[in-house]
């Protein structure tokens, strides 16, 4: 461990003797240090779960206050605003059918389905400005003050007014489909459930009148165009048919078109006969000319292909041939005569194999010629039977053009006169394809507010807005919150961790001081933990730094110590009594000298008499055995008390008589604990820090912050400072190094006020 202080110390804090004055600054390990984030992860750079954990019991109370603020307010506005009732109507929409022509046809439509577009546009149409007004008119809405204030309809005009009814109206109109069905919900919003109920139902009304009327005008506006379109058909009619008997008669085709129709109809059947044997002769070709390309390409599957057994048997022959070759070659040699016989045998039926291939590949081409030729005379076959069979269509062409345009005029006649007869019909039926299922009735209770919704959802608002801004006051926070911050942060060692400690509820007490930090009365049990209470927690981690401080230097332990802290309320004179109490235990007589010279920590702690001290010697006013006392319940334990208060305290902390008064003292105790006031709050210490062994800075955890701290460290190393480490006091362990802690009140410890007034009772020193 020893070896681990040490390699910080000459690569962290450095000291006066190996520092180099640039600019007005000397060059230190501080300057360029940057502020990191307070929350690490110091094993992977990653946050762990428990760490929002503890963030959110840390801020529990700022999440707690904004989902009540939320909450309140939610439920304030759900109770104070307007109940909103909703009435709705269910209507049926059927498919829109293009005329209504018989009484038949009203019952089929019914079953056409309805299409999304169809229903879109239906929506739209109930949404209307023109049914809006209808139904503003009807009820005459612009004189209830339930849809509209009074006083807000009479100082609009007459255009303004009809605009502003119609955009009120369709705000509280609530039109929707029902997914998968042909209904729809039309609902209307208002404060009055009656009327909200009267509204839809009248526009529902207004919806249907619309559609049937629409329906009744086209209906009436396609009869007058048919009575228009049936004098011009007849006329086509006559017209046609005149056409058609002049042309028989001028070209006597009444006896040759028969006999024209059976010719054509043999000849569609020869084309027919003739198309069937080109298709079977294209099949075969197809087939013979692939079955030559594979034998013609591929030689060792002629066998296969063309199934012929007198190649597979020479191909078996061959394969034995040559195997039985290998084998006489392999034990006897090439020269021995049944292998030359061997040899022999299979040249020859290789002889017989390739005359065989080229007498099957020349029978297949053969095939495929064949079936070629007939291939071509089948195609001009059915190329001349098209031909004739043209010349026959020919000669009833135009006969056929004027039958069929005879026919269709007299068709379009006859139907047009069957829809006038059945349009005059439909004109007075009252058809419609919307039906109202459900009439709107007054509801018994409102939409809105949904005061259980708006509270829950409410609340959870504040939950989430509760949980962001504990994250963001988190993320604000640049106190301490582990010895791994500041060591990152300083390159210093951690010489100690102090625990909280914690009393009972009754007498529940932080630190030194509480409140305004006078009498050792306050706090006892931790200003003095190392004397009364040895084998209490807090008193093992003092004795842990009295361990650290020990082995922090590398040649020898160091004999004056001075203890401070970055700002009031870290525990600097706690840490400095319990270490001194620590050292003196250990061996040898150790010196506490209170150099709080405004405001009295140690003094008061030990009860000691505040009218001679320190600075009664510094100014020649009493001699230093004089007001040394000595400590009962330890007796190693000596204390300098810092006696009255004085103009100017840093100029007796820094004079000669100080400096031959720390010679002095080191030569004649084992160690000096020095208790110094915050280096931020005034220069005490700074100027006090050249002249001892070593620094001990104190930090309070979640309290002290991180750029407060390293601008302590910059003004130590400064003034040629050797900062053996640090101590962070106050540490919950309870939470980890996330340092979860209590709130603390910090009041009245202003260095510049006026000093405390003597206790009345005063423990004489012996």
């Amino acid at each position: 461990m020893r070896n681990g202080f040490e390699t910080k110390l000459l690569n962290g804090n450095g000291n006066s003797n190996g520092s180099e004055l640039v600019g007005n600054e000397r060059s230190s390990p501080f300057v360029d240090a940057q502020i990191i984030s307070p929350h690490i992860d110091y094993a992977q750079g990653q946050l762990p779960l428990s760490h929002y954990w503890h963030v959110l019991l840390k801020r529990r109370w700022t999440v707690v206050t904004s989902m009540f603020i939320v909450g309140t307010l939610t439920v304030i506005l759900s109770y104070k605003a307007t109940s909103i009732y909703r009435a709705s109507s269910r209507v049926q929409v059927e498919a829109e059918t293009p005329l209504i022509q018989s009484l038949n046809d009203l019952y089929h439509g019914a079953g056409i389905n309805t299409d999304d577009d169809f229903l879109q546009t239906q929506l739209q149409v109930v949404q209307s400005d023109t049914l809006a007004w209808r139904t503003i008119e009807q009820l005459q809405l612009g004189d209830n003050p339930a849809f509209m204030k009074r006083a807000v309809a009479a100082k609009l005009g007459d255009g303004e007014r009809k605009v502003r009814f119609i955009d009120a109206f369709k705000t509280a109109l609530k039109v929707e489909l029902i997914p998968q069905t042909r209904m729809m919900l039309v609902g209307f919003d208002s404060p009055d459930p009656r009327l909200a109920a009267q509204v839809a139902n009248t526009l529902v009304g207004n919806y249907v009148d619309y559609n049937f009327k629409l329906k009744y005008d086209a209906t009436r506006q396609a009869s007058g165009w048919m009575e228009t379109q049936l004098d011009e058909l007849k006329a086509k009619v006559e017209k046609s048919q005149q056409a058609l008997v002049d042309y028989e008669r001028q070209h006597s085709l009444n006896s040759v078109a028969t006999g024209a129709q059976d010719r054509e109809n043999v000849e569609e059947q020869v084309l027919s006969d003739l198309s069937k044997d080109l298709t079977a002769a294209e099949a075969e070709r197809i087939q013979k000319e692939s079955l030559y390309n594979q034998v013609r390409d591929d030689r060792a599957q002629i066998a296969r292909l063309a199934h012929n057994e007198l190649l597979r048997n020479l191909e078996e022959k061959l394969a034995d041939a040559k195997q039985n070759h290998t084998v006489i070659l392999a034990q006897y040699g090439p020269n021995f005569p049944r292998a030359l016989r061997l040899e022999q045998e299979i040249n020859e039926i290789q002889s017989q194999i390739a005359h065989e291939q080229d007498r099957v590949i020349e029978g297949i081409r053969v095939d495929y010629v064949t079936t070629l030729n007939r291939e071509k005379l089948a195609r001009a076959a059915v190329s001349r039977e098209k031909e004739v069979l043209g010349g026959v269509n020919q000669l009833l062409v135009e006969h056929n053009i004027l039958q069929r345009d005879f026919e269709a005029n007299e068709q379009l006649y006859q139907n047009l006169i069957q829809r006038l007869k059945d349009a005059t019909v439909s004109a007075g039926l009252r058809s419609t394809n919307i039906h109202q299922v459900d009439i709107a009735l007054p509801p018994d209770r409102p939409i809105r507010p949904k005061k259980l919704l708006n509270i829950v959802v409410g609340t959870l608002v504040g939950l989430m807005l509760g949980v962001t801004l504990a994250f963001g006051q988190e993320a604000l926070d640049h106190s301490i919150k582990s010895a791994e911050e500041v060591e990152e942060l300083l390159s210093i060692p951690a010489l100690a961790t102090i625990p909280v400690y914690r009393l009972p509820r009754a007498s529940k007490t932080y630190g030194l001081l509480k409140g305004n930090g006078q009498g050792a009365s306050s706090a006892p049990e931790v200003a003095l933990a190392v004397a009364e209470h040895p084998t209490s927690v807090i008193a093992e981690a003092y004795r842990a730094l009295r361990t650290s401080v020990l082995l922090s230097l590398p040649d020898h332990p160091p004999k004056t110590l001075l203890v401070t802290s970055a700002a009031v309320g870290d525990g600097k004179t706690v840490t400095s009594v319990n270490l001194a109490m620590a050292l003196a235990q250990r061996k040898g007589p150790v010196l506490l000298v209170d150099a709080d010279l405004r405001k009295l920590g140690v003094t008061m702690t030990f009860n000691c008499d505040m009218q001679k001290g320190l600075s009664t010697v510094l100014a020649g006013a009493t001699r230093f055995d004089e007001v040394l006392y000595q400590y009962p319940d330890v007796p190693n334990l000596w204390i300098l008390p810092a006696g009255p208060s004085c103009p100017s305290p840093a100029d007796l902390l820094s004079s000669e008589t100080m400096t031959g008064l720390m010679e002095k003292v080191s030569h004649r105790f084992e160690h000096v604990v020095i208790d110094t006031p915050p280096v931020m709050a005034v220069t005490d210490a700074t100027v006090l820090s050249p002249t001892v062994d070593g620094v001990v800075l104190v930090a309070q955890c979640a309290r002290t912050s991180k750029p407060l701290l390293l601008r302590t460290c910059r003004i130590l190393d400064a003034a040629g400072a050797r900062i053996l480490g640090f101590v962070l006091n106050k540490f919950d362990y309870r939470d980890g190094h996330y340092g979860y802690y209590y709130s603390h009140e910090y009041t009245g410890y202003r260095y510049y006020g006026p000093p405390p007034t003597q206790p009345t009772a005063t423990s004489e020193v012996p």
